[in-house]
């Protein structure tokens, strides 16, 4: 069996409520044992303490999500470098930039954005990225600061952008959209790209695999992530596996 970290799960969510000590159990027999928690608001900052500190092998993240702007406050981002100096942070997450959905205000992201990044840098953690249709003014954020490193998590660009995320010493991190016959380009810069830059994730309980469309996803099909990208570089899973552990291991400075 295979030992794989699911690099990002928000496992603290209401939809493993009825059943979240099975999915643990179902992760673990599939070799997932090991899990990045990262948060969306000030809201469930507690909650993700409390599942870290009550099962072994779950990691968390704080941090404050373009897609909530409406929930955060001033005095959140004033709270953040407390929670990561005194409640086990492996990371600063998810935070970045959404300019797909309507709505949000870019000018308010951004200022979010460089805010958590510049706390992140004096904290000395990763950050754990959210970029969608910002690509490009990610890169250069992350490239204008300079001094980070973390992962960009489900990623949907080019090549040429995850060659320049990869100088930047950024990972990406990818999810069940690979599995899909039609994701043409994640395919590409899958089959290309260095494994030492690769982490595997879920995003559960959002973005299921193919196998398990209109499901609520869940760490223990991540197997099936492993076995697309393993297919599609024509490479032994197991070596996908021990590469991308470790990798996740080194970023998040895992036992």
């Amino acid at each position: 069996m295979h030992e794989l970290v699911d690099s990002h799960a928000h496992l603290d969510d209401s939809a493993f409520d009825a059943d979240r000590g099975d999915m643990f159990e179902r992760a673990a027999r599939a070799g997932v044992r090991r899990w990045i928690v990262p948060a969306i608001d000030r809201g469930n900052w507690e909650a993700i303490e409390h599942l870290s500190a009550s099962r072994e092998g779950v990691y968390p993240a704080y941090g404050l999500h373009p897609l909530f702007m409406a929930n955060h406050r001033r005095d959140h981002l004033g709270e953040l470098p407390h929670w990561l100096d005194g409640h086990g942070a492996v990371a600063v997450g998810e935070i970045g930039l959404d300019f797909y959905v309507d709505g949000l205000d870019p000018d308010e992201q951004r200022d979010l954005f460089v805010r958590q990044l510049h706390i992140a840098k004096e904290h000395d953690l990763p950050v754990i990225v959210h970029a969608r249709r910002a690509f490009e003014e990610t890169i250069h954020t992350l490239r204008r600061i300079g001094g980070l490193r973390g992962v960009v998590h489900s990623f949907s660009g080019s090549e040429e952008q995850a060659r320049q995320l990869f100088e930047l010493g950024f990972h990406i991190g990818i999810g069940g959209p690979v599995t899909y016959d039609r994701a043409n380009r994640i395919h590409r810069v899958v089959r290309q790209m260095p494994l030492e830059w690769l982490l595997l994730e879920t995003d559960s309980p959002d973005q299921p695999c193919m196998h398990h469309r209109g499901e609520r996803n869940e760490p223990a099909y991540m197997v099936d992530v492993l076995e697309t990208i393993a297919i599609l570089r024509e490479s032994d899973p197991g070596e996908v596996a021990k590469v991308t552990t470790a990798n996740a291991a080194t970023l998040f400075g895992l036992a």
